[in-house]
């Protein structure tokens, strides 16, 4: 990046190597001198720094975007949103990576995923690990993020009030005990430990999901199936993840991937006729598939796997919380597609 932008080495009060970068270039590419495209070599060194600092992308972006905040004031930011103070060995372990001074920790990797499972994820390319989170804190878990966009569950009318946190069934909360403690389960890090064959994993603070049932007057305001990654073959191995927080039907607004499409994808784009958007295609021809699941049950998928939310047609809102792990030198194509 041929920028006049700090070193990425290069600490500010927090501590923190690269923040001072990453600070500059979101100015940069606020005030139209760089864009998102010519950030793309650097983009999970950003994500991660966020991970490190336990903020969610969205509200980072949103603050200094909208705000046009000072370093100091980007700084103020975080520690208020962090209640005062950033974990050390966070600091520590980031400013390690930077620098290349310390190897990952090497530990075994525990084998929790079944030879069965293990054979469905490598056809379906995604599994469901039940019980991931116990049903009480999923329970606590709902009422936190009802209280924080002001929805009661016993009175329908307030499932639709219009909240500045919630963007069509996203729900802009990132930072809460709960939330952080439900990252943390054992079982879904170790799942991804399993999957990507490693330990030296990130931990992301992602946001949560209010789908309710559709109605004349309140249409659905989730995404059509996509991906979130870049179509340029070969696409690497990366992971997402999603809790649900409530017990979840097929009508219900449940996930909807299409199973298996990771082994097909390089070939169905071969037969697109010239011209023609992979994105704008109709992927419930495909075989899509709503995933119905309990409670406290975390759904892992292939990143090459079209997905989404889907229309909520049952009589109660899906809840659920967006968890991911990842390397920091995850495979990022510098080409979108």
């Amino acid at each position: 990046m041929n920028k006049p932008f700090s070193a990425s080495v290069e600490t500010t009060r927090l501590g923190i190597m690269h923040l001072k970068r990453y600070w500059e270039k979101q100015q940069a590419i606020r005030n139209g001198i760089l864009n998102n495209a010519d950030m793309s070599e650097e983009w999970q060194l950003d994500y991660t720094l966020l991970v490190a600092l336990n903020l969610g992308l969205e509200q980072t972006v949103r603050y200094l975007y909208i705000g046009g905040a000072s370093i100091d004031e980007f700084e103020d930011w975080i520690l208020e949103v962090n209640g005062g103070s950033i974990p050390e060995e966070n600091i520590r372990q980031f400013n390690a990576r930077i620098l290349q001074r310390d190897e990952p920790k090497k530990r075994e990797i525990e084998q929790v995923l079944s030879e069965e499972e293990l054979h469905f994820w490598e056809e379906n390319g995604y599994l469901i690990i039940r019980g991931a989170i116990p049903k009480e804190d999923c329970e606590a878990t709902v009422k936190v993020i009802c209280d924080f966009i002001g929805a009661d569950l016993s009175r329908p009318e307030t499932w639709y009030t219009a909240h500045p946190e919630k963007q069509g069934v996203m729900v802009q909360l990132f930072q809460h005990e709960l939330l952080e403690q439900n990252r943390r389960s054992p079982k879904v890090l170790k799942a991804y430990e399993q999957l990507w064959n490693r330990t030296d994993l990130w931990l992301n603070t992602d946001r949560c999901g209010f789908n309710p049932p559709v109605t004349e007057s309140h249409p659905y305001q989730g995404f059509p199936l996509h991906w979130d990654v870049s179509l340029k073959q070969p696409i690497p191995l990366g992971l997402q993840g999603i809790l649900y927080l409530t017990d979840t039907a097929e009508n219900q607004g449940a996930f909807t991937l299409v199973p298996g499409f990771h082994r097909k994808i390089e070939a169905w784009l071969s037969s697109l006729p010239d011209g023609e958007n992979p994105r704008d295609q109709d992927f419930y021809a495909l075989g899509a598939k709503p995933i119905a699941a309990q409670a406290g049950d975390f759904i892992i998928w292939h990143q090459a796997l079209p997905h989404g939310s889907s229309p909520n047609l049952a009589h109660s809102p899906r809840i659920v919380q967006y968890i991911n792990y990842a390397p920091i030198d995850l495979e990022i194509k510098k080409e979108w597609i």
